[in-house]
């Protein structure tokens, strides 16, 4: 039974989190790139190092490459460690124990071994951080066999799949985005799980499916709350694991309304979205009343200047751009495969 309900940022979700986990589990360590610093990590481990010491806060040099690979080992031999990269990009120097021996050694050992490490990067959108600084590459992760991945979008999934990563015997990739870290929520202080795998509806609608993750989960709850003034309806899917996906959740709801649109906030080729494209082409074509639609970063590096920021990163407004732009389409030609439709009152503009 959860007690005590109370708001809790974002980030200090992940902070009682590791808090909690740590204090019950003494095999858990944390190992990164300035987890002793607020400019790298903000507030996601204060307090730790003061509570648990230098022997499970390890504040690494600058070599990615060497602290994931020190992980997977402890991981191997019983530990499980949160590596922390406070840039994702950075991930790229990694690559090689993150896909080479973490996400082979169960299979490499037919299962005789379990890598139980939790990776975590963090997205730095925008603050003119330009294309070193600010990707999200989440999909890449998602292609390799092994690795689970992660994308919390609410303080309360924060902090619960957390623990649920931590406790997974897979090595798992936990996404954050310091877009949400201030974002509040209802957070039990109770310790516990949010499964890994399955995704959440955020809002039921009957019109129209959007399928969101992290930060553009936020930006799609207010695009339902405004289309419903406009007469349509709209369901909202929160992934929250994008690696197992939730399929049945999405086909469910994709049967349910006819539309999708997927709201994703990485790139659009060889994506996210262009996974959840085929998988709903591959399995529910046949209950499709529109194209499927896609909002995402435009297949571009990401610009330096605020300017060009403010029309590179998706928010609410694109994603109402394109809903409007399908429900002109039925309106306009008609819908195929001898579906019927209400008719919706057409916005004003599109």
């Amino acid at each position: 039974m959860f007690t005590k309900n109370r708001k809790l940022s974002y980030s200090l979700a992940m902070n009682e989190a590791l808090h909690q986990i740590m204090s019950i589990d003494e095999s858990v360590f944390i190992i990164g790139q300035g987890v002793k610093s607020p400019w790298y990590v903000g507030n996601t481990v204060q307090g730790l190092l003061e509570k648990f010491g230098p022997e499970r806060v390890i504040d690494t040099p600058v070599s990615e490459n060497a602290l994931t690979g020190v992980a997977v080992g402890t991981a191997l031999v019983g530990m499980r460690p949160v590596v922390v990269h406070p840039r994702m990009d950075f991930m790229m120097f990694a690559m090689d124990p993150i896909i080479n021996e973490a996400a082979n050694w169960h299979y490499m050992t037919g299962g005789r071994a379990s890598v139980p490490v939790v990776i975590r990067g963090i997205i730095n959108r925008g603050g003119e951080q330009a294309a070193q600084h600010s990707q999200a590459i989440h999909a890449l992760f998602a292609h390799i066999p092994g690795l689970k991945v992660v994308l919390p979008a609410t303080p309360y999934d924060a902090k619960g799949l957390m623990v649920a990563s931590i406790r997974d015997d897979n090595p798992v990739i936990y996404i954050d985005d310091r877009w949400l870290y201030p974002v509040e929520g209802e957070v039990p202080e109770d310790l516990y799980e949010v499964p890994l795998g399955k995704g959440i509806c955020r809002v039921e609608g009957s019109d129209l499916t959007i399928v969101a993750t992290s930060y553009m989960v936020l930006e799609s709850l207010k695009v339902s709350e405004t289309l419903l003034e406009e007469g349509i309806s709209v369901e909202v899917i929160d992934l929250r694991t994008i690696k197992p996906l939730d399929e049945e959740l999405v086909l469910e709801s994709v049967k349910k309304t006819g539309r999708l649109v997927i709201a994703d906030g990485g790139w659009k080729s060889y994506g996210t979205s262009s996974e959840i494209s085929a998988m709903i082409a591959e399995k529910a074509f046949e209950y499709l009343k529109s194209p499927i639609l896609r909002v995402t970063l435009p297949d571009c590096p990401a610009p330096a200047s605020s300017v060009l920021e403010n029309e590179y990163y998706p928010k609410s407004k694109n994603i109402i751009s394109v809903v409007k732009r399908l429900f002109q389409k039925d309106y306009r030609e008609g819908l195929k495969y001898g579906q019927k439709s209400k008719v919706f009152r057409l916005p004003s503009t599109v």
